[in-house]
């Protein structure tokens, strides 16, 4: 049975939230062994107010953690025992084989640097995030494209556009059971030759590349169509590009709202479309999904939303737990190893930690 440690005192609901979805974890017959990684009297408390299987989650005590608002190069300094720095070591150490947190990016990004390697070919990792597409894709006719870098790589090369297309396309085979995804370069326009020098000389590495769907570059309007199953970028573009869908979808929730409000036609038409409204909005339910995985590292991590609750943080836990049983980490390895094949990398200074900043 797969071991997943759980940080329990990462994220907005946490421990709550964090302790629910362990408890739903350990009723599962298809579920995972969970160490729930944190303030053991506050871990316990919440364990007595929910049903679960005593022998399938185990608490490993830490008093500390690291703020949701906290830099995390200077948190850790400080509170090298800090519940996801635990998390990232018992990996290392081989008591579990993944990790989950809700907790603050930057934290749990630089926790898997200090204690696990960058597997060979990674100059640095990659976190992904999952969008909303009007395309279904693989055996669960899944409604997310999966995009990298969202921001942990501010300014990629060549050599990390490859790795993060590598990285993606093997993560998205594995969860999405899409046997072959869409591989695609966000630029500026379709053509080979458009974006800046890294995604067209990217581009042309990318389409030799023997295991890879490679459908060449795709603009923004493609993206909520879904064209791409894989969407490769550099982690600024990413992540303007992940809160500008936020803030529409924000913005979209909040007209209806105001039609509601305003006139009785408008509130009838709203209660007309309520239906689709509600399927609408479980198909692209980010809790479904659970969390997004930080890529590049020799051990598996899911970063789930702060805002997680019970379901998001049980199904973060079922897609880490997934992700050690279908080899993530080894298919990663082979499709690095064919990418160096094709070119080899320019050598860049080894950087020892990410630039990080708050939670993402």
């Amino acid at each position: 049975m797969v071991t997943v440690a759980l940080d329990a005192m990462g994220g907005d609901k946490a421990p709550v939230a964090q302790v629910a979805g362990a408890a739903q974890i350990s009723l599962d017959p298809q579920g995972a062994h969970v160490i729930l990684v944190g303030d053991e009297r506050r871990i316990a408390a919440e364990l007595t107010k929910v049903r679960h299987d005593a022998e399938r989650i185990t608490i490993e005590h830490t008093p500390n953690f690291v703020p949701m608002d906290a830099s995390p190069r200077h948190a850790l300094d400080a509170t090298p025992d800090a519940s996801v720095a635990v998390c990232a070591r018992l990996v290392h150490e081989g008591r579990a084989q993944a990790m989950v947190s809700a907790g603050n990016t930057g934290a749990v990004i630089l926790a898997c640097a200090r204690h696990w390697e960058r597997l060979e070919g990674v100059r640095r990792c990659a976190l992904a995030a999952v969008i909303p597409t009007e395309r279904r894709r693989g055996e669960r006719q899944d409604p997310f494209s999966l995009m990298l870098d969202v921001g942990a790589t501010l300014d990629a090369s060549p050599e990390d556009l490859m790795a993060f297309a590598v990285m993606g396309s093997a993560y998205a085979a594995r969860i999405s059971r899409n046997p072959a995804p869409r591989v695609a370069l966000l630029s500026n326009g379709t053509e080979a030759n458009k974006g800046r020098e890294e995604i067209v000389q990217a581009h042309q590495w990318l389409k030799v590349h023997p295991s890879l769907n490679f459908i060449g570059n795709v603009e923004g309007v493609d993206l909520p169509r879904g064209t791409a199953d894989v969407i490769v970028t550099d982690g600024f573009t990413g992540n303007i590009v992940l809160k500008m869908l936020e803030g529409i979808s924000e913005t979209v929730l909040e007209l209806g709202r105001y039609a509601y409000r305003q006139k009785f036609a408008w509130r009838a038409g709203m209660m007309l479309l309520s239906s689709g409204i509600k399927q609408l909005r479980e198909l692209t339910d980010w809790q479904e999904y659970g969390g997004a995985p930080i890529l590049g590292f020799d051990g598996v991590c899911i970063k789930a939303h702060g805002r997680s609750e019970e379901r998001a943080m049980a199904n973060a836990t079922r897609v880490a737990a997934k992700a050690v049983r279908t080899n993530l980490v080894g298919a990663i390895k082979e499709g690095l190893a064919r990418a160096r094949e094709i070119k080899q990398p320019v050598q860049h200074p080894v950087v020892v930690e990410p630039a990080l900043g708050g939670d993402a």
